[in-house]
Parts: structure tokens; C-alpha cells; sequence
């Protein structure tokens, strides 16, 4: 009998689910494509939300944000909310997340403590002595920026200076540190003291010392690349002519049937104070002409060619450093004994739509994400399923394989069949939320094996597109005569999609 596995999730931050090299060949990924070979590529696989907090807290809730409570940016996963980390470690296995957690926001108060807020991040001494525990997990290595973020500090600082870096101030933005915000596209940070770097040389740590002690274990490697800002040390900066990349860009006319919203980004001075109910602005709803980077105003379309090549550039880099921690499975032989995943928390715009980076636009470029799957011996290899996936359904799915009786409270659902090859499918449709305050801002779309319907709360336009007929999302058919009768099948679907989701924390155990 196969002893029970060890889990390695590798996951990615914000990025585009067509940028695997084994499938889009502008990209050069030779460790994503190795995984493809020995695994299975999910091809329909979706976020919860598509935003950092809220999809990551899903991770390892198994709940949806509007379940969980880390429902927006700037949220936290309460303490107090289950995480598959504790079933782990009840069944023996080891815990632990090196890189990107971002369960908890930038800002504390004493109602909402954060240690991921300033000045705490920042406060090497602490972290010196904090390793754990965290949402789950017995041990952690945690940093919080984004490239050259000033916010840059927790372990990640306290390895820079341990591998001799002692100006690492330099390569990260005032106040914290000294970079000149004008620089763009280089990272002038050595490769050897860039997170990738960290990232593979802690998880690789990790590895062996489990091997050594004969330790199971669930180990989350969660990288920060591809997010912006747009920032890779050479050579990765140039390792893509612009010239030679497909740009992808706005389709004339294509926003004319969409929510108002949607139009106004493509205008230079867009007024969106009747979405702003809340007196806050909402993610992504900016001047999608203008990006406010270095000390760029407005993006020519030079600097739009460059921003694709400098973000693949992101993500070949980091294929490397995964390619490192596979190859430390292999040489340690732990690779037959554990399951891989590989994933995002959700996808990114480049261009698509006439859009950059991320907010309230439920488009497949941002809530489709990769998707890869490596258990020798019982997930076929070299395989692709177009079987719908949810990051809700990673905790069922991982407990499953150990043999662990899934929560109750967990509302993904199990796909180690599906995984298996045993089963076509283990969910027809998948849903993604977005919220920004109560009221306006915040939508929800079903999606099927042909059909998205996005809903908007207190307003009666939204979306309805046919993945099958119109792949690139061009056509929205929300007030088409034609489709009124599909429109108001999908909305039944989705409710029942919405009932069928709700939260049981516990069984019935008696009729009274």
C-alpha cells in the first residue's frame, strides 16, 4: 500500500493562465513544461475572487470568501476561521509557507491586529525570533513586497543580510530603502538576493531536513512573481524582444454593450464617483491610458510592448527557481511520494480588453488561472482536462488524498477522482466573487462548460458571454432579445449554484 503523500504547492501571484511555454510558445518555461509532461494541465481552472487575500485565505479555508471573511483587500482571515493546515498536522505531517502569505492587510488596528502591517513587518528583531505558528502553519519565512514594494522586511530582510547583503536598502523604495522610483523594466537587485532566490534556496532547506528526519509534510512554496511592478534583475529584462511579442490590446467598439464601468477605463479622466458609495476608490477602476509607474504617466505604446516582455521575463525567472525545489524533490527522491501542484491566485491583464493588472472585470485573463497537477504512479502524466477546478477545492482535495475526513465548513469540493483520472468532472460550474463595500461594487459570475453570467448587486445590468462561440469575451449578450430565455436559465443556475454553496459547519445528527 502507497504510504500516505507529501504535499508541495507552488503557486504564483497574478498570472495569466496562457503563459505556460508548453502551451503558448512566445513563453519560455522548461520547468512549468516538465511538470506538464509528468502531470495533468487543468484547462478550466478558476479563482474564487481575483485578488490576493481573498483567494489565498480560500486556499486554505476551503471556503469562499464571502464564507471565510477575508472577503476584500485590506481584510484579514480572522484567527479564529480553520485552516487545512491543523488537519495536517493532526494526521503528522509537518506545515509550512515560505514566500507570500498576505492573510491579513497593510494597516493594524486594535480591533484587527496585523502582523503583516507596518511597523511590525519591518521589525527584524521580531521576526528574528517568529517562525510560527500561522494560519496552520508550524513554521514560516514570510516577506510582503512586490518586487522593489518599500514594505519590503520580515524574513526576507533578515536573509539578505544573512547572505552578506548589507545595502539591500538600496534596491527597494523610500522611505524603507533608497531606489530611485524613476527606474523601470531592470531590477538593479543582484539574482542571488531576489526573492526567487530565497523562495527556492528556504523551501530546498526545508526539503532536506524533512527528508532527513523522515518527516510527511505540506510545504507551500508561494512565490511573488509575475505581480507588478514590472521589475526583473538582468538578464531577465531583456530576454524578450518587444517587437516579436503578440500585444494583446482593445477591440474596437467592444465595451459598447458592457456595464458603464467598463467603457470608462478607456477614457483619460473617467468619472467613477457613482461607484464610489463608500468614499474609498475601487480596485482597477482607474484610466486604463494612464499607469502610473516609475515616473511614467501615461504609457506610450513602447512602454506597453516593454511591460509584456519585462513580465514574461518575471515569469521565466522564477521557472527557474521552481525548477530548483523539483530538482531538490528528485535528487532527495521524495518526487514519487509527493503530490505538486502548481497554481496562481489569480490571472493578470497585459493588455486584454484595453485593461492592465487587476480589479472588479471578470474576464477569463483574470479569474482563469494555471493549473498543473504531478503525482507519479496516479495522476496521469502528460495529460490536459478541461474538468472545472476552484482554489476552494484544493483543501478537500489535498486532505483526501491523505485520507483525512474533510471539515464540514469546507464548501470546495473533492477532486481527487477528477485528478485521478477516475472521473470527467467533479463540478459543472464555478463561481467567482468580487466585493468591494456593500453595496455596488460587488459581483458575482457562474461559469459552466460554455456560459459566464456576472450579476451585480443593486443593479440591473451585468454580463453574459458564450466561452464556446466567443472565446475572447467580445460579445456581451446581458440585454440581447435573442438570449433572454438563456439569460434567465443561467440566473436560475447560479442560484442554485449560490444555495448549493452554503456553508454546513456541522451534520444533522438528530431529527430534533
Amino acid at each position: 500500500m502507497k504510504k500516505k503523500p507529501n504535499i508541495l504547492l507552488i503557486t504564483s501571484d497574478q498570472q495569466h493562465w496562457n503563459t505556460i511555454g508548453a502551451f503558448q510558445s512566445e513563453v519560455h518555461t522548461p520547468n512549468l513544461d516538465r511538470l506538464v509532461r509528468e502531470g495533468t494541465t487543468f484547462t478550466r481552472a478558476y479563482c474564487p475572487n481575483p485578488t490576493c487575500t481573498p483567494s489565498r485565505a480560500s486556499i486554505i479555508t476551503g471556503m469562499y470568501p464571502s464564507q471565510h471573511g477575508a472577503w476584500t483587500l485590506g481584510t484579514k482571515l480572522l484567527e479564529d476561521r480553520h485552516c487545512v493546515g491543523d488537519d495536517f498536522a493532526a494526521d503528522g505531517c509537518k506545515t509550512a509557507l515560505i514566500g507570500k502569505a498576505h492573510f491579513q492587510p497593510l494597516r493594524s488596528t486594535d480591533e484587527y491586529p496585523s502582523m503583516e502591517a507596518y511597523p511590525t513587518l519591518q521589525d527584524l528583531d521580531l521576526w528574528r525570533g517568529f517562525e510560527g505558528p500561522f494560519y496552520g502553519f508550524d513554521h514560516v519565512e514570510l516577506a510582503r513586497n512586490h518586487t522593489n514594494e518599500s514594505h519590503v522586511g520580515q524574513h526576507y530582510a533578515l536573509w539578505m543580510e544573512e547572505k552578506g547583503c548589507a545595502n539591500w536598502r538600496d534596491y527597494f523604495l523610500p522611505p524603507t530603502g533608497t531606489m530611485d522610483p524613476g527606474l523601470t523594466y531592470k531590477w538593479p537587485i543582484p539574482e542571488e538576493y531576489h526573492y526567487n532566490t530565497w523562495i527556492a534556496e528556504r523551501s530546498n532547506a526545508l526539503l532536506e531536513q524533512y527528508a532527513k528526519d523522515g518527516d510527511s509534510f505540506f510545504l507551500w512554496s508561494s512565490f511573488f512573481d509575475p505581480h507588478p511592478e514590472y521589475l526583473v534583475p538582468e538578464p531577465w529584462d531583456t530576454m524578450y524582444d518587444p517587437e516579436t511579442l503578440t500585444i494583446p490590446g482593445l477591440t474596437p467598439g467592444e465595451h459598447d454593450n458592457n456595464p458603464p464601468h467598463f467603457g470608462k477605463t478607456q477614457e483619460d479622466n473617467p468619472d467613477f464617483s457613482d461607484l464610489l458609495e463608500s468614499g474609498y476608490g475601487v480596485h482597477g477602476y482607474r484610466s486604463h491610458h494612464y499607469y502610473e509607474y516609475g515616473n511614467k504617466f501615461k504609457l506610450t505604446e513602447d512602454d506597453r510592448k516593454k511591460l509584456v516582455s519585462v513580465y514574461y521575463g518575471m515569469v521565466s525567472m522564477m521557472d527557474k527557481y521552481i525548477g530548483r525545489i523539483l530538482d531538490k524533490l528528485d535528487e532527495l527522491g521524495l518526487a514519487d511520494d509527493t503530490i505538486v501542484v502548481f497554481t496562481s491566485d489569480h490571472g493578470h491583464f497585459f493588455g486584454q480588453h484595453g485593461l492592465q493588472a487587476k480589479g472588479g472585470f471578470h474576464y477569463e485573463d483574470l479569474i482563469r488561472i494555471p493549473f498543473i497537477v504531478r503525482y507519479p504512479g496516479r495522476v496521469p502524466a502528460g495529460a490536459q482536462s478541461d474538468a472545472i477546478q476552484s482554489l476552494v477545492d484544493l483543501a478537500p482535495t489535498l486532505l483526501s488524498y491523505r485520507g483525512i475526513p474533510v471539515p464540514h465548513a469546507m464548501t470546495g469540493v473533492d477532486q481527487s477522482e477528477v485528478w485521478n483520472g477516475a472521473k470527467s468532472s467533479a463540478r459543472d460550474h464555478a463561481i467567482v466573487e468580487f466585493r468591494h463595500e456593500p453595496t455596488t461594487i460587488h459581483q458575482k459570475t457562474y461559469v459552466d462548460d460554455r456560459y459566464k453570467i456576472t450579476v451585480y448587486y443593486n443593479q440591473t445590468y451585468g454580463e453574459l458571454f458564450d466561452l464556446r462561440e466567443d472565446p475572447q469575451e467580445l460579445r456581451n449578450l446581458w440585454d440581447d432579445p435573442a438570449s433572454a430565455g438563456l439569460k434567465a436559465e443561467l440566473m436560475l443556475k447560479y442560484i442554485w449554484a449560490e444555495l448549493g454553496k452554503e456553508s454546513m459547519p456541522m451534520p444533522r445528527i438528530w431529527h430534533a
